[in-house]
């Protein structure tokens, strides 16, 4: 009797075994997350997607499942460009990229995991890295996947974006000077441009109309698509030019004295003072100067030649 209890007791041990491991482990929010984006299993994106995003993207057909098709070949793409990336289901690293061909790497950490009920919160931040330093440090960038159960799957159902820059960081400082400076030296080398271009118009003009001479008189130069040349729309340059405005400058001709006009003065000062850019100044010489002060009264007095 005692060994048939026994048989019975082992019996029963190994069903309840059998039983447990035939149960799996339910996948949690970030695992769910991580295959959504990761796996290289056609159809993880759409599965981990609400059903009415599924049905709406069906109903986009062509142009809905090729996006989706996109997404889901993320991990494909990353290899693809050399990159070796890692995922982590536990722990504070979610994914860690590296290119070793241009010594970057990519890492996207969790900030927070926030599980209430069937719906799990998790904020993820982004740090990039170049020869080991950080890269772009005053910009930081998180991202919140709302991940909510439905149907007994993990879905993602909501995608939060929030930055922060940090205005007093010195690379923040640094790369925003250096833009700016790189936008001052293209305005005022359109200017420049400009410059040359009236004073060209104004020697063919004298050359032309030899009785008038130079004129002080931006639209006498202008006049396309208005018949014929002549002193009064000599069709020298453009519209927009002979406005008198133009990439931020404003530009004035004067002192066309006497008649014929044997001199003329031509100046090209910011619109806004405050911009911290330079004025120039030239005349029948053809010789540009300029005044750091950004004032066209200092570079006709005391202008330095342009280089």
């Amino acid at each position: 009797m005692k060994r048939f209890e026994i048989i019975v007791a082992l019996v029963l041990s190994s069903t309840v075994t059998l039983h447990t491991q035939a149960q799996p482990v339910p996948q949690n929010a970030r695992q769910a997350l991580l295959e959504m984006f990761f796996s290289k299993t056609p159809g993880t994106m759409e599965k981990h997607l609400p059903e009415a995003t599924r049905a709406a993207l069906r109903q986009a057909d062509g142009p809905g499942l090729a996006m989706l098709q996109q997404f889901s070949m993320m991990s494909s793409q990353i290899n693809a460009q050399g990159q070796q990336f890692q995922t982590f289901e536990t722990g504070p690293t979610l994914l860690a990229a590296e290119d070793a061909r241009v010594h970057s790497k990519l890492e996207i950490t969790v900030e927070r995991d926030d599980l209430q009920g069937d719906e799990d919160a998790i904020e993820v931040s982004f740090h990039a890295y170049k020869d080991g330093q950080p890269q772009n440090s005053y910009f930081m960038p998180r991202l919140t996947f709302v991940m909510k159960q439905e149907a007994g799957i993990w879905r993602l159902n909501e995608l939060a974006l929030a930055a922060r820059f940090g205005l007093a960081d010195p690379e923040f400082l640094k790369q925003m000077l250096a833009g700016m400076k790189q936008r001052q030296s293209v305005d005022e080398s359109s200017t420049v441009s400009s410059m040359r271009v009236i004073e060209t118009a104004e020697i063919t003009y004298a050359a032309g109309y030899p009785g008038r001479g130079y004129t002080c008189s931006l639209s006498e130069l202008d006049g396309f698509g208005s018949g014929q040349p002549s002193e009064h729309q000599a069709m020298l340059i453009e519209s927009g030019l002979a406005s008198g405005r133009k990439n931020g400058y404003i530009f004035t001709l004067s002192r066309c004295d006497g008649t014929p006009a044997s001199k003329f003065r031509l100046t090209g000062m910011p619109a806004d003072s405050s911009a911290g850019l330079r004025a120039f100044c030239s005349d029948e010489s053809g010789v540009i100067r300029y005044a750091a002060d950004g004032k066209a009264a200092t570079c006709l007095s005391a202008g330095k030649p342009l280089q």
